[in-house]
């Protein structure tokens, strides 16, 4: 039996707690009978069905790239059991033979020889031009150092995964709390968030977000000492991109909820309310919000495959995550210029694209789903 250490990164456990948390939303759900006929609406459609489907798929592969571990190495006897510095996964566990088996450099899918040719001396002393045979054979062939394509697009997965829900939870707070008080409260209030976001707008976000993202990097240096893996180190900067992404993308949302919201502070019960002298925050809570979460459910479905593709941008500029850490961006990246080669090497640019575009499509046809069943106005 293998001995190992079970490790929790700090994305680890805000996922599932993020899982829990929907957990509970799918156990209150089921008890209510408009909840659960609002989401049968979701599922009735074979467009809606099939993509939650390949989205409980994406879903599961992150689940298990969440799972990580330490595996235990030779010490001496009488010294305390030392841990290996790898952070692996159970995904890791399963496609060990992916993982391990790892060539000089390119070969094409499918392919039994490495693309690059070498010097090989023959039985008879002369020099001859062959592409070496490989270990492997690889489905989707692999990449410049011989990493197996079809695990690395696996493995970036999990990095769409949280960058999409993670930046979601960091923009919510900022979206509801601005936008509802700019359009229940009026006036001076107003003015003022207006004026936040607008600035907020006014300044490019991939040089807003690179700025913020140098700066984060620069303080993750001057800290090794912070982390006991480069795994910890590739999470906290992941982490940050999410918390950066979230700060500045939260102004879209604010303004379509205070859009909803000064609607709403002129109807009557929103009226009676404050003529019998309810607080503020109380009429926010129990009668603003209610009335405005289908909008925050399907914006929030619709975001995530915005998100998805914006770290591939900035990946694809530097400034997304750590060049360590498996992602659609890092792949993209590291493809660009092998279209420039000769013979042109495709699968490594392919794989991510195909990857990326399954997980963003299925993103947004349930988003199409969520928006059919939970806007009245779009069943009508």
């Amino acid at each position: 039996m293998i001995n190992i250490q079970p490790t929790v990164l700090i994305s680890d456990a805000v996922l599932f707690l993020l899982l829990a948390a929907v957990g509970v939303y799918i156990w209150r759900a089921r008890r209510s009978e408009n909840a659960r006929a609002t989401w049968r609406g979701v599922f009735a459609s074979g467009t809606g069905r099939w993509a939650a489907w390949v989205m409980a798929f994406f879903v599961s592969i992150g689940v298990l790239d969440s799972l990580h571990f330490r595996v235990a190495v030779e010490t001496p006897a009488g010294q305390a059991q030392q841990y290996s510095g790898e952070v692996l996964s159970v995904l890791d566990a399963i496609l060990t033979p992916l993982r391990t088996a790892s060539e000089k450099t390119y070969s094409a899918p499918f392919a039994t020889t490495l693309l690059v040719k070498e010097s090989v001396t023959l039985a008879d002393g002369s020099v001859a031009r062959l592409a070496p045979a490989i270990t492997h054979i690889h489905p989707l062939g692999t990449d410049k150092v011989g990493q197996d394509v079809l695990y690395l697009a696996l493995k970036s997965v999990r990095t769409g995964l949280l960058i999409g829900t993670l930046t979601t939870l960091v923009m919510l707070p900022f979206a509801c709390a601005l936008g509802l008080a700019a359009g229940y409260f009026g006036g001076w209030v107003d003015d003022a968030i207006q004026y936040l976001y607008t600035t907020l707008n006014s300044i490019p976000g991939v040089l807003l977000i690179a700025a913020a993202v140098l700066v984060v990097d620069v303080q993750i240096d001057a800290h090794a000492e912070w982390f006991n893996s480069a795994a910890a180190r590739a999470d906290l900067r992941l982490l940050a991109l999410c918390a950066i992404l979230g700060l500045t993308g939260w102004t879209g949302l604010a303004r379509l909820l205070r859009a909803e919201t000064l609607k709403l502070r002129e109807l009557d019960y929103i009226q009676a309310a404050r003529a019998f002298g309810v607080s503020h925050g109380w009429i926010l809570v129990r009668h603003v919000l209610p009335n405005v979460a289908h909008l925050i459910i399907i914006s929030v479905v619709l975001d995530f495959s915005g998100l998805v593709l914006a770290e591939a941008v900035l990946s694809y500029v530097g400034a997304g995550v750590d060049p360590a850490t498996p992602s659609f961006g890092n792949m993209i990246n590291a493809a660009r210029l092998e279209l420039a080669r000769e013979p042109v090497v495709w699968w490594p640019l392919a794989t991510a694209f195909a990857f990326l575009f399954a997980l963003v499509l299925a993103a947004n046809l349930f988003a199409d789903a969520v928006r059919a069943a939970f806007d009245p106005r779009g069943a009508r």
